[in-house]
């Protein structure tokens, strides 16, 4: 899966200057979600988004939240890295005027950015700070994680200028939420055609 390249963006960790790195003790997991994790873990080995770690200043463990269907959601439990992190101040579109923008448009198709969060990297001076545990070993993420701060921003930061001059005309964008807005079907592939080439 191709990423955005480093030299448009990619994650950074800055720590607050008080702020002391925390190692989480290895907690333990169900039995019956065990197979889930590993499976889950072996394949973002597999494919790059994670690797193996020694000697990790900062240790999150994994929380586990099952699902309906009896599989289980896995996350890492960045929370106290969070609090050491500063808050990025990029702003977010307010979701209420990007519903009003889009009010009397009657074309809207909506598109997401397929794992668009695994699609930037993390600054390499920042990856061990993503460092978790599981009984298997400690990893840390190659690729933005969920769950960090400011990953919101750091996405919406590139993708902001990226359309610029095309958001609040054709198109407007919630972090990996497109939208395509036209009034009508004559001007809509035009719009759509200007959407394709630019991403």
């Amino acid at each position: 899966m191709l990423g955005l390249d480093s030299f448009i963006v990619q994650h950074h960790l800055p720590i607050l200057p008080q702020a002391r790195p925390i190692k989480q003790k290895l907690s333990r997991l169900h039995p019956r979600w065990s197979l889930q994790v590993k499976e889950e873990f072996r394949k973002q080995l597999s494919i790059g988004f994670i690797s193996v770690v020694e000697y990790p200043e900062w240790l999150a463990n994994v929380v586990t939240i099952p699902k309906k269907d009896g599989k289980v959601r896995v996350y890492v439990d960045f929370r106290d890295l969070n609090k050491a992190s500063p808050k990025d101040e990029f702003p977010l579109p307010h979701i209420d005027m990007l519903v009003d923008s889009t009010a009397g448009h009657s074309i809207l198709p909506f598109m997401d950015g397929l794992s668009g969060y695994n699609k930037i990297l993390m600054a390499l001076e920042d990856m061990k700070k993503t460092t978790f545990i599981i009984e298997w070993g400690t990893y840390c993420f190659k690729v933005m994680p969920f769950g960090l701060n400011n990953v919101r921003a750091t996405y919406q930061r590139p993708a902001t200028t990226l359309f610029l001059d095309m958001m609040q005309k054709d198109v407007e964008v919630y972090v990996d939420d497109m939208i395509v807005k036209s009034r009508g079907r004559a001007d809509h592939l035009a719009a759509l055609e200007r959407f394709f080439e630019r991403i």
